[in-house]
């Protein structure tokens, strides 16, 4: 396959990140003063050693990934894979792309699985936070990868009879489904796949049920159920959301958010994810998406068409692997700008949970709880920060609670 100016960018930026991400994950940076009015020495250090690893495991994972993919998609073993897929299937276009498809997954699952096994598994025991028994982690496991390789799958098949039936706006097609399933996994996902894993209960409390109830009418947002979710069976950490179709909204508190955090910071966690629906994140989050999904698959329709020879009309097989790579090396190198629109959205939701509560020591004492149990990296090098967190880090986020509560 040519190699082409919209490949050579994507592989220098990914590259170039990739080095700057290993090099600030190993040598991080002093600690701003700060950060001692808050955290201990031990803290500090802990979350660093915690992270450091994960960094290094993510990031291990990502290069074999894009390594193997680049290898096979630019040596022409990709195209070898595919004429001999065309032969196995005994010239079948339909059964050779099954085929190929087949072969490329489980190849990439068993390069994925030792990195996903040590930062889900291994490393989560070690420091503690992890419940599961190894017998349940590879049930989940193998759940979410029969999913995944039938959802996979048939986005593979769509994708293919959309590109031969329509080869010069196929592209239009991909992006419209892919924005569609944005929104699948949005709204529907929470109801739908999230009880194959977990179990969700109404609440019981009355105290909880009250401070919902009474949150939820100072944001003018009607709650009909307040879920708990036994989080517990897998791990320890704490967590809360929204969900729900319509006019329809329930919260999903984790059990261990109950157990294992007072009222105060209860009340600051749920009055957070009210103010992201509030403040019309998911919405906005979702037209991001589509915006960015129509961009990527413009540049994919480029991509292709300059690099990636046309067979009896028809893409062949091979060019499922161009198509992976391509998204592995555009995610990785939009990480950032998404990233960024969260940051953002996680401080609003921060400054209107403030308003929500009128209580800035108890979402302070929160987000020192937070870092502290779940081993956050407070202190992160500022390349870190941009390129890789959701959620603005734990000092960010106390400096910005304070300002919002006039402090």
């Amino acid at each position: 396959m040519r190699l082409n100016s919209i490949w050579l960018i994507l592989i220098l930026l990914a590259g170039a990140f990739s080095l700057l991400y290993l090099w600030f994950t190993l040598f991080p940076g002093r600690v701003s003063p700060e950060t001692w009015q808050y955290f201990s020495a031990d803290q500090v250090n802990l979350g660093r050693q915690y992270n450091k690893v994960l960094r290094l495991t993510f990031i291990g994972g990502f290069l074999i990934q894009a390594a193997f993919l680049l290898w096979l998609v630019f040596t022409g073993r990709a195209a070898a894979l595919s004429r001999w897929s065309e032969q196995a299937s005994g010239g079948s276009y339909a059964g050779s792309l099954l085929l190929f498809f087949l072969i490329l997954w489980l190849l990439l699952l068993v390069l994925e699985l030792p990195f996903t096994f040590f930062s889900g598994y291994v490393w989560q025991h070690q420091w503690g936070f992890s419940t599961q028994s190894l017998a349940s982690w590879w049930a989940d496991y193998a759940k979410g990868a029969g999913l995944g390789l039938a959802l996979s799958a048939a986005g593979m098949a769509i994708l293919f009879r959309v590109m031969g039936r329509w080869p010069g706006a196929w592209w239009l097609a991909g992006a419209t489904l892919f924005s569609a399933w944005l929104v699948i996994q949005t709204y529907l996902w929470p109801v739908l796949i999230s009880p194959l894993f977990n179990r969700f209960v109404p609440a019981t409390d009355p105290a909880v049920r009250t401070l919902v109830q009474e949150l939820s009418q100072k944001a003018g947002l009607p709650v009909d159920q307040v879920l708990v979710m036994d989080a517990s069976r897998r791990t320890n950490r704490a967590n809360a959301y929204f969900a729900g179709l319509g006019r329809t909204r329930q919260i999903v508190l984790y059990d261990t958010l109950l157990r294992d955090y007072p009222p105060d910071q209860v009340r600051a966690v749920v009055a957070h994810e009210m103010a992201h629906w509030r403040q019309g994140h998911i919405m906005r989050g979702l037209a991001l998406g589509a915006l960015g999904s129509f961009a990527l698959w413009g540049i994919l329709f480029l991509t292709l068409r300059t690099t990636v020879p046309l067979l009896y009309g028809r893409y062949p097989p091979g060019a499922w692997a161009v198509i992976l790579l391509f998204f592995l090396l555009a995610s990785f190198v939009g990480t950032p700008l998404q990233n960024y629109f969260s940051r953002g959205m996680e401080k609003e939701a921060d400054r209107v949970a403030v308003m929500l509560t009128g209580d800035v020591e108890g979402a302070v004492r929160l987000q020192e709880d937070l870092a502290a149990k779940n081993l956050s990296d407070v202190a992160p090098a500022p390349f870190i920060q941009w390129f890789s967190y959701s959620h603005p880090p734990a000092m960010s986020r106390i400096e910005l609670i304070r300002r919002a509560g006039g402090q």
